[in-house]
């Protein structure tokens, strides 16, 4: 980091951050890097603002003709260094020789399939009008010139969708050379296409979009893509045999994208903040690509260092965490009893396809857990290869304390408003063994929140209460961390509770509870009798086995029924 360079935040364009200047740490080997794998085409995910986007402005700044002569962006980069190899005179001798086209569909978030296409088609026509004074050249006729011109606001879905192939043909006959084709943020619209309901829709426009732009292009000499997400190849690659695919967990292009500790420090030396490595490191290490497991968010450090020092999840903040909020909030009970121990500072192990397929998100827990280590919510801290078929088998955790503190805050974002105030004056009444007002906050709670967490009115049906308990007891984990250990679905005695609070302070009061709900199949008329079943099961299961083992005496233990009918609660 230049010492004299100025801080700033959110400068996606190379040019424009070279030119003023700013705060940069040098990614040029990237180029030099993707160059020589010769790779047709390259799809490369990294979670949010790990710099995609001025990584592909700086492949256009250096490959595009249009910049041809502005060595001045790339002097002092390693890029442009001497080496004995030679290697550095080529790249010289490369930088800005080729027609490139660069499109973004970050800006591509619709409601409806229509506004979607409309989206798109805007954005295309756009990129049209940056190259019309092409057709001035005498090797077009007025046939080229209006077809040019068919690519408009008003364009059909086949023009759309072969328009960027169209261009390249355009490209080639001017330059006589064939064209490198850059599209960042590829998944935004497709995450868009499931969130609202139009999945399908938009799978079928862009598998056209991109096996024309992509694998039919005769004109096509490179191609890079770049988005969050891996999404399966059946949905929309499924014609792109050509596709060299890297992820997270790839060795390729690791430290590329994110900074390393190195650069970290030397960055923290060079702004004066050498004194805080630790904390940094405490506060925002622990992304992991390939084998680098000391890779930094980018949004984090220059953050940091803009606001002086000042530790605050920059990174959690960025956007919102809608799709993740959702898919755990109304996930099975599984998901979020994996949370509460992702959130005690543990780990767990699963089988996952890093291919993201959405119209699985909402019932298989794998697909979930793929999205959050692609979105870079989780770490791999292992990586296994195991039986005949050699499945991969990974160790998961919580990347980093800004993770941490954004899922500990979307779960309290569940208690929000009057359910927050019910929910804390139910802890205060739990604490002070107030059985009756634990009854009625508990019901209010419930009110709220039993729709949130998706749960059902009768055990015959698919979904129970779990889906609820499990929630509530997350709302414990995060609000309780520093007086109580939280524990669920844990063997204890004959059997498994549902959940147990351990005092951190030895002498205070530990809790056992166990939910049900009103089973009318087991001769339960009213909730009182499910109470009595469940305060039984406690009693016979032993359940306080594991407390008293731990050295905490009898009296020490609460041990209630949690039962439920609807949207009712009674506690005893």
């Amino acid at each position: 980091m230049d010492s004299n360079a100025r801080v700033n935040i959110g400068i996606q364009r190379f040019d424009k951050l070279i030119e003023q200047n700013k705060f940069y740490i040098d990614k040029t080997g990237f180029i030099r890097e993707w160059w020589e794998t010769g790779s047709d085409v390259s799809l490369i995910t990294r979670p949010r603002r790990f710099g995609k986007t001025l990584n592909m402005s700086m492949l256009e700044c250096f490959f595009s003709n249009e910049y041809a002569g502005r060595s001045d962006l790339f002097e002092g980069l390693s890029i442009w260094s001497d080496s004995p190899s030679g290697k550095s005179e080529k790249y010289r001798q490369l930088q800005g020789t080729f027609p490139v086209i660069f499109i973004s569909f970050a800006g591509v978030k619709a409601g409806n399939v229509k506004e979607m296409k409309a989206a798109v088609k805007h954005l295309l026509t756009e990129i049209y009008g940056k190259y019309k004074n092409l057709m001035k050249s005498e090797v077009f006729d007025d046939n080229d010139r209006d077809h040019f011109g068919s690519v408009n606001k008003e364009m059909d879905d086949v023009t759309a969708y072969m328009s960027i192939k169209s261009l390249c043909s355009y490209l080639h006959k001017v330059y006589e050379k064939e064209v490198i084709v850059i599209l960042d943020e590829y998944d935004t619209p497709m995450q868009e296409a499931w969130l609202n309901g139009y999945w399908e829709e938009a799978v079928g426009f862009f598998r056209s979009f991109f096996d024309n732009t992509f694998k039919t292009n005769p004109q096509l000499y490179r191609g890079i893509i770049t988005g969050i997400t891996r999404i399966s190849k059946e949905s929309i690659f499924s014609d792109l045999n050509n596709l060299d695919v890297i992820t997270t967990t790839s060795d390729e292009y690791a430290t590329a994208f994110g900074f390393t500790e190195e650069e970290v420090f030397q960055a923290l030396d060079d702004a004066g903040m050498g004194a805080e490595k630790q904390e940094v490191k405490r506060w925002y290490n622990g992304f992991t690509f390939g084998s680098h497991t000391d890779i930094y968010n980018p949004w984090s450090i220059t953050s940091f260092i803009a606001k002086k020092g000042k530790y605050e999840a920059y990174w959690a903040n960025t956007s919102g965490n809608g799709l993740v909020n959702s898919l755990i909030q109304q996930g099975n009970s599984e998901i979020k009893q994996t949370m509460e121990e992702l959130l005690q500072g543990m780990s767990f192990v699963t089988e996952l396809d890093e291919q993201i397929v959405f119209n699985q998100l909402d019932g298989d827990e794998d697909a979930v857990w793929s999205l959050l280590l692609a979105t870079g919510y989780l770490k791999v801290l292992n990586l296994e290869r195991v039986g005949i078929l050699k499945k991969k088998v990974y160790t998961l955790t919580l990347t980093n304390m800004e993770t941490m503190w954004m899922f500990e805050n979307m779960v309290k974002g569940w208690f929000k408003g009057s359910t927050k105030t019910a929910y804390n004056e139910f802890i205060k009444a739990m604490l002070s063994d107030n059985v009756r007002m634990m009854n009625a906050f508990m019901n209010k709670v419930a009110l709220k929140t039993f729709s949130y967490f998706d749960s059902g009115n009768k055990p015959s049906e698919e979904i129970e209460p779990e889906r609820f308990y499990h929630g509530f007891v997350l709302g414990m984990v995060v609000n309780l961390a520093d007086i109580y250990k939280v524990c669920s679905n844990r063997e204890s005695g004959y059997g498994r509770y549902d959940v147990m609070l351990k005092p951190i302070d030895r002498s205070g009061k530990a809790f056992i509870f166990e939910f049900k709900v009103l089973n009318p199949y087991e001769d339960e008329k009213t909730l009182e009798d499910t109470l009595a079943n469940a305060r039984a099961q406690i009693e016979e299961k032993q359940y306080e086995t594991e407390l008293l083992s731990e050295g905490f005496s009898p009296k020490q233990i609460r041990k209630y029924g949690f039962v439920f009918r609807g949207k009712t609660c009674l506690i005893g």
